[in-house]
């Protein structure tokens, strides 16, 4: 961290102290003396220095947790936590379930407690998640057990470089590839459309798990490895005689560098702004490590980055014609009705069968020509609105939709409880220490009952949701959770090898697009020929 960072933070630590801010109440804390807190700097330092990709560090170290580890506080907290998130309590949007998923959609009354994004299209979200996937996973810290991050291992590479997709390439990975051509990844169908290749089981064989959670992720899994291997056919076109290896190593640096063009142009301008975007480019204040040791911050992975579940529908429609009958297939995005059920009724993932595969006109926004069939309302939805309400579905998981296969079902309840894993500092405290406007303890009132401080110290993960709530209508990230998620994507793609940001910043797209100069995920899917028209819908 450099010492202009220092010094802004120091400030920004008097000002936290002080409780200036938005909002009627200061943050409690308490005072550190001054050898306390310099020892407190130091060992922040420490960390940054010592962290590397292959494990979680921090981003504000020398900030404290949101809470105090003591007895009988801590015991408090944790009942807080988990009452507030459970099924039916006020995170909960309380959708109509019984209206059935076409309702959900269609029925602008079933929407009134949990409203659409109409700057979001549903696919986002999924994207979003894909994104997740490729930069972070962990696979060994418990809820609710303090653990040090530097002593959990990021089992995913924090390089955006689709790893998720790529496994150790074609000779450590051979299950993800062709047996006929090495260049190639491997694609099955099975169904009406393509899909991830899948043991006897249907367990997917793919480089993350997680990737086959709900048919949609499993979809765009199979859309890149479709959007590669056509990648491959144009190098080797312009190749002949080209080795597999060298072929695939091109093949996989377009690939990377389109895919990462659509995370600065596309994805980050919706869910942060344009203008932040620009401002986290020319500089980045606290996501600052040095170069070559890139690396996730729990202030993202356990909290921030978790914005994405507030954008989650009930229910989809996905696709316009899956069912037996022609018509559109629509379903809750988890229902446990599809528990054990060989084609299910959700849209859970590990299943193989005709209708689940996506139209993805639903999802991206393909132009005006497409509309819902006998309207002439257009075919993409939106995705609903950053706030802090959660579908309700995402209250009751299915256990294969979460990675460790352990209890709480409950998502929300999971993101809560993980803040006190890696104890991670509170939304005012990371707001006040960055100097950004912050929303004081009167913006919590529904937290008071609970007696433990959670109105003033407020997780950061509801924090950030509450922030883009009230600041930003729920249409992107207020100012905290635009900073710890700009500044980490932006810096991840500015420090790690292989991406264009660092290795070829002049990098524009070559591929076909729809604008010249541009490529957004609509151009990848046209691409990889599983859009519409290439499908004939």
């Amino acid at each position: 961290m450099s010492q202009d960072n220092d010094e802004t933070s120091s400030h920004s630590r008097r000002k936290f102290l002080a409780g200036v801010g938005l909002g009627a109440g200061a943050v409690g804390a308490a005072a550190l003396t001054p050898n306390q807190a310099l020892a407190e700097m130091v060992r922040g330092e420490a960390a940054i220095a010592a962290t590397q990709p292959d494990r979680f560090g921090r981003m504000f170290p020398n900030l404290p947790s949101f809470m105090t580890t003591t007895q009988p506080n801590f015991q408090r907290v944790v009942d807080a936590l988990t009452d507030i998130s459970q099924f039916g309590g006020f995170l909960d949007a309380k959708d109509p379930l019984g209206r059935g998923p076409i309702e959900l959609i269609t029925d602008p009354a079933a929407n009134v407690n949990n409203p659409n994004n109409p700057t979001h299209t549903a696919g986002t979200t999924f994207l979003g998640q894909f994104l997740d996937h490729d930069m972070t996973f962990d696979a060994a810290s418990r809820l609710t057990v303090p653990t040090e991050p530097l002593t959990s291992v990021n089992t995913r590479t924090p390089a955006l470089d689709l790893d998720t997709l790529y496994g150790f390439g074609p000779t450590a990975s051979p299950q993800l590839y062709s047996t006929t051509d090495r260049a190639k990844l491997r694609i099955e169908s099975g169904g009406k459309f393509e899909d991830v290749p899948r043991m006897a089981n249907g367990t997917a064989i793919i480089g993350d798990p997680r990737n086959d959670e709900n048919v949609v992720i499993s979809g765009l899994q199979a859309a890149f490895i479709k959007f590669h291997n056509r990648v491959v056919d144009q190098v080797r076109s312009q190749n002949p005689g080209g080795s597999p290896d060298a072929i695939f190593q091109q093949a996989r640096t377009i690939v990377t560098h389109h895919y990462q063009w659509i995370i600065v142009h596309e994805f980050l301008p919706q869910i942060i702004g344009q203008d932040r975007v620009n401002q986290f480019l020319a500089q980045r204040r606290f996501y600052t490590p040095p170069s070559g040791q890139h690396y996730i911050p729990v202030e993202f992975q356990g909290a921030a980055y978790r914005f994405g579940h507030s954008m989650v529908r009930p229910s989809y429609r996905v696709n316009l014609a899956g069912n037996n009958n022609g018509g559109a297939f629509f379903a809750m995005i988890f229902d446990p009705a599809g528990e054990g059920q060989a084609d299910p009724v959700d849209m859970r993932g590990g299943r193989r069968a005709p209708r689940r595969f996506i139209g993805w006109q639903t999802f991206f926004d393909f132009g005006p020509q497409f509309t819902d069939p006998g309207a002439t309302t257009p075919a993409v939805k939106p995705n609903k609105r950053i706030d802090s309400k959660i579908s309700t579905p995402l209250f009751r998981l299915p256990l294969s939709a979460i990675a460790s296969g352990d209890q709480p079902i409950s998502l929300p309840q999971r993101n809560l409880l993980r803040h006190i894993t890696w104890q991670i500092p509170s939304g005012q405290a990371i707001a006040q220490a960055a100097g950004l406007p912050f929303l004081g303890a009167a913006n919590f009132t529904e937290f008071r009952g609970y007696n433990v401080g959670l109105d003033s110290n407020t997780p950061l993960w509801y924090y950030v949701l509450k922030e883009a709530e009230l600041m930003e209508q729920g249409l992107r990230l207020g100012p905290v959770g635009s900073l710890i998620v700009g500044e980490v994507f932006i810096g991840l793609l500015q420090l790690a090898p292989g991406s264009y940001l660092r290795d070829n910043p002049g990098f524009r797209p070559t591929l076909p697009s729809r604008v010249a100069g541009n490529f957004t995920m609509v151009d990848l899917l046209t691409y990889a020929q599983v859009d519409p028209v290439s499908r004939g819908q």
